[in-house]
């Protein structure tokens, strides 16, 4: 069995990724759905008061 297949450098990267946007889409995807809880607690403590 060839020791070259467990070798890193013989790696390649077969699916690219892209980290930047997804941290970006991470990041606005949580401040969306936060957003959203904050804006209905605010309508909820505006309903109860």
């Amino acid at each position: 069995m060839e020791n070259a297949v467990n070798d890193p450098r013989e790696h390649y990267n077969e699916e690219p990724r892209h980290d930047f946007s997804d941290v970006a889409m991470g990041f606005a995807g949580m401040f969306g759905f936060m957003f959203v809880v904050f804006a209905a607690a605010v309508v909820i403590k505006f309903l109860i008061s």
